[in-house]
């Protein structure tokens, strides 16, 4: 036998041994994973979580809550966006890296770097296929040169008056969009990928894995800027309307579960929707459903697509060896009509104070549901503190991985708590205000280091500089008792410190933060 034919017969005995061990693999009972993530859902618009003061039906998540396991004290890393997808998907708090406030602009670079372990590649490297379908709004590298970004600038609000490309815009929008976009969801971990990035900002069209599905060739329609509709006005595909964008992510996340579920590999979707954050492009069919508001129309087709994606997973036969989770990344906006909500008896936030971007519950203690059938007993409630960043621990146990000491810096298993047990598997989390703010927990104790929410919501006593709640008496963060216990204050304030220095919340070895991390109250 010559050296080709031995290296062919090699080639062929490998790859039937891979076959052999991710076949292994799926029937020694590796689940499939379903992440989907809502944007901007409050912890009361969920209808089991706000049964009193809810109005909005939600049947589908409700049912997948019956089915499994309601966690009632789950948080997201901050109360906007960006930071929470950062921490979801690394188990590592925003706050140590750029991230230190806000999020990405529009055009922004990358937040994870190639070399961060995510929830995707952790699952690549156990033999799982891996699709992101949805909203990204974690950076990418845009190939914009330089001299060419003049081109590529919001105009703001799109206003009365349809805006006109000139040959030079659309010269240089052809120039980069004709061109593959690194630094995204192919970069760290997943195997494809298919959404709008950030569905109110251009470039107005859909991404698949890294590039644009068309070339924007004018600048969205002035009718896409109404009343909570797209914000940013920027290079869009001719006719561009947002009402297909959610449904288009259902249809695919769908077909991405009936493709696999033919497969002999397990599968991982990460699935953060485009909604019910603004634009509030409802579909006919579901306006005026609810007959409260646009918003909470939304919700409630939001709902239906959780339902379109259980369904695909009944059909496909995948739904007994799937672990599905849904939850959201922060608060619900108060700028989506709150107050006209609360008048009709609907409390986004349900029992809670604030809502998106502040540092009271309102703004991350969000909805986190969890199914795993023949795993996590049905129609079961945990109160036990839980955060986002504990999936990626959640998940390497579930694998049977170990993490590396610089990966989940901050993630504990759920596993324990899935499994029944009722002993905390965390004493203590971090969740931040959109202008950086830190909420402190340990145990039922909360604190935080200045007067007001941190974000857009209004109030608390300025005679007093810092916070202290006791949750287990005081959900809905009205008695600020830091002048009654100013131990407990010192107490929590060394805790975060010891967070920030030790680069992890997690035992093993200190880690480096990425950034000098903040101090409040800040001194400039």
């Amino acid at each position: 036998m010559n050296t080709s034919s031995v290296s062919i017969t090699n080639r062929k005995v490998g790859f039937l041994l891979l076959m052999l061990w991710v076949s292994s693999f799926q029937l020694n009972g590796a689940p499939n994973i379903v992440l989907i993530y809502a944007d901007d859902l409050g912890y009361g618009d969920i209808q089991c979580y706000n049964p009193v003061r809810g109005k909005i039906p939600t049947p589908h998540v409700d049912k997948l809550a019956s089915q499994g396991m309601r966690f009632t004290d789950a948080h997201s890393s901050s109360g906007v966006c960006t930071p929470s997808r950062y921490t979801i998907l690394t188990g590592r708090y925003h706050w140590r890296t750029r991230l230190q406030r806000g999020i990405v602009g529009l055009w922004g670079a990358p937040v994870i770097p190639p070399a961060r372990l995510t929830l995707g590649s952790l699952a690549k490297q156990h033999g799982y296929r891996t699709a992101c379908i949805g909203k990204w709004h974690l950076g990418w590298d845009w190939p914009i040169p330089e001299e060419k970004m003049k081109y590529f600038k919001s105009t703001g609000y799109g206003g009365k008056k349809d805006l006109v490309a000139t040959d030079a815009h659309q010269a240089a929008w052809k120039e980069v969009f004709s061109k593959p976009i690194p630094g995204g969801p192919l970069a760290v971990g997943f195997d494809e990928y298919f959404g709008t990035d950030v569905p109110n900002w251009p470039p107005y069209c859909y991404i698949e894995n890294d590039r644009t599905v068309g070339i924007p060739s004018e600048y969205g329609s002035a009718q896409l800027f109404t009343r909570n509709q797209a914000s940013q006005q920027g290079p869009a595909l001719k006719g561009w309307t947002l009402e297909p964008i959610l449904p288009a992510l259902g249809d695919r996340t769908a077909a991405f579960i009936r493709k696999e579920a033919k497969t002999p590999e397990p599968f991982f979707v990460y699935m953060p929707l485009t909604s019910p954050h603004t634009p509030l492009s409802v579909n006919d069919e579901w306006k005026g459903r609810s007959k409260l508001n646009l918003y909470a129309d939304f919700v409630m087709e939001t709902d239906a697509i959780v339902g379109q994606v259980l369904k695909a997973l009944d059909e496909s036969g995948a739904a007994e060896n799937t672990l599905v989770i849904f939850t959201s990344d922060n608060g619900c906006a108060p700028y989506i009509g709150v107050d006209e909500l609360e008048k009709k008896g609907h409390f986004p936030s349900g029992p809670l104070r604030g809502y998106k971007s502040d540092a009271w519950e309102g703004g991350h203690r969000v909805p986190f549901v969890v199914r795993w059938p023949g795993k996590v007993k049905p129609n079961t409630v945990s109160d036990q503190l839980v955060h986002q960043a504990d999936l990626m621990a959640t998940f390497a146990e579930i694998l049977g991985a170990k993490l590396p000491v610089n990966a989940g810096e901050d993630s504990f298993s759920l596993m324990p708590l899935l499994s029944g047990g009722t002993k905390p598997v965390r004493e203590s989390s971090v969740s931040c205000s959109l202008r950086g703010v830190p909420s402190v927990r340990k145990n039922s104790w909360k604190y935080l280091p200045i007067a007001g929410s941190g974000g857009w919501t209004k109030g608390g006593d300025q005679s007093q500089p810092v916070q202290l709640y006791d949750l287990s008496q005081d959900l809905g963060e009205r008695s600020n008792l830091a002048s009654k216990l100013p131990e407990r204050v010192t107490e929590l304030k060394a805790l975060l410190e010891s967070l920030i220095t030790r680069g992890r919340s997690t035992p093993g070895p200190k880690q480096s933060n990425d950034v000098k991390v903040w101090r409040f109250p800040l001194s400039r």
